[in-house]
């Protein structure tokens, strides 16, 4: 073989080989490449579906305070509305209290609480007291029951109120204590739902 076939060979042989080596490397960092990128691509997925979650917990945050500020909301306008309601009812009671304190009826239920008192005294002595706005009807009252009430300076809307002295007991048939126990103890159970 001649001097210019061996370095021909040696050329090739040399170029041959740089191809496989250079191709080898070509592999190599295309491999690296495609490694470097599944990491990449395995590394933003998980940061998404990270700031996925801390944005939809946040998000759920807003909404549960939106929510909880407009309960707060519908709770207070639900109260306010309640409490109109209430004072409604109660000046109607009012006004029905007044409408039955010029009835016939009003005496005779005076009367009824003329007699419970007494026997609730069982022959003690026993002062009854009307409202100052019942003054006309004692005399009514003493001849139906054969006592005399006396006529109270302060006024609670109607009714007696009966001190039996020797066992120190007071008896209150007023209508005002009877509508401020009612105005207590209302319990208003309306609307969706009873709370």
């Amino acid at each position: 073989m001649t001097t210019e076939e061996k370095l021909r060979h040696f050329y090739e042989v040399s170029i041959e080989s740089a191809k496989e080596e250079a191709a080898k490397a070509i592999s190599q960092y295309r491999d690296s490449l495609e490694a470097e990128l599944e990491k990449h691509k395995k590394e933003k997925k998980a940061a998404s579906e990270n700031q996925f979650k801390i944005e939809s917990e946040n998000a759920a945050r807003e909404i549960n305070k939106a929510l909880s500020s407009e309960h707060l909301h519908i709770k207070r306008r639900l109260s306010k509305k309640h409490q109109e309601l209430e004072e409604k009812l109660f000046q109607e009671v009012e006004e029905m209290l007044k409408t039955f304190l010029s009835s016939p009826e009003y005496t005779d239920w005076l009367e009824d609480k003329v007699k419970k008192a007494l026997k609730a005294a069982q022959g003690d002595q026993v002062e009854i007291y009307l409202s100052s706005g019942d003054e006309a009807l004692a005399e009514e009252l003493e001849k139906r029951t054969g006592i005399r009430p006396q006529i109270s300076q302060d006024s609670f809307l109607g009714g007696i109120r009966a001190v039996i002295p020797e066992k120190n007991i007071l008896i209150d048939y007023t209508l005002l204590t009877l509508l401020e126990s009612e105005k207590e103890n209302f319990n208003f159970d309306g609307g969706l739902k009873h709370e």
